[in-house]
């Protein structure tokens, strides 16, 4: 009776530069954790804002100048329109603020998360019950578009606070911001439809070698 031949370790037959070449995505480990400590600033920054708001609320004039100073809305005392309180105009700039700071968070996350598992390891979260549906299907290309389109929900906000508040900017900065707005906006179009037009053709790729092989 023949002994089966033991199994072989697919590991010995790569290259020693190529093993090494692999490694060096490791090196990108670093960058990811500074992204980490990036978001936990913009967590301790969101939090100092929300404070302001609420003592703002309650009548305390210094946070009432931070928020001020945080939104541009010192423009406005120049012009003769000093704000003294709260009012619906500031709640609302602040309001943005907030969410721009969320988006940001969104996209960190977004890029630390789905960064690492398309260029550095896999995370094996497939069975985690807060497996995010999008990291089961992403890769490079997905994640291109998808870091595309929070973008322009970010530049989105920005421009709305920017409109908001048009008193207290030119309109060499207003027409300058609408520009890089639009930009961003038919960056992500054409990504999108390169992404669209490259997965095309690996199908028809595919398609065509499995016609020819049956």
């Amino acid at each position: 009776m023949s002994q089966a031949p033991a199994p072989s370790n697919p590991t010995r037959s790569i290259p020693v530069i190529a093993r090494l070449l692999f490694l060096s995505r490791w090196l990108q480990l670093p960058l990811y954790v500074g992204l980490i400590v990036a978001l936990g600033v913009y967590v301790v920054h969101f939090w100092a804002e929300l404070i302001d708001l609420v003592l703002a609320a309650t009548g305390n004039v210094e946070a009432l100048q931070h928020l001020l100073q945080g939104t541009a809305m010192h423009g406005v005392e120049a012009a003769g329109a000093a704000v003294t309180r709260l009012n619906e105009t500031t709640i609302m700039l602040v309001a943005l603020s907030l969410i721009d700071v969320v988006m940001i968070a969104n996209l960190l996350i977004m890029v630390i998360v789905g960064g690492y598992e398309t260029f550095v390891s896999r995370t094996y979260l497939e069975e985690h019950p807060d497996h995010p549906e999008w990291l089961s299907h992403v890769n490079a290309s997905v994640l291109k578009v998808k870091l595309a389109m929070a973008i322009i929900g970010i530049s989105s906000i920005h421009l709305l606070r920017t409109f908001i508040n048009a008193d207290a900017y030119s309109v060499k900065a207003l027409v300058a911001q609408t520009a890089i707005h639009l930009t961003f906006l038919v960056s992500a179009l054409a990504v999108a439809w390169t992404d669209r037009v490259m997965t095309r053709t690996i199908i028809l790729g595919q398609q065509a070698h499995a016609a020819q092989d049956a």
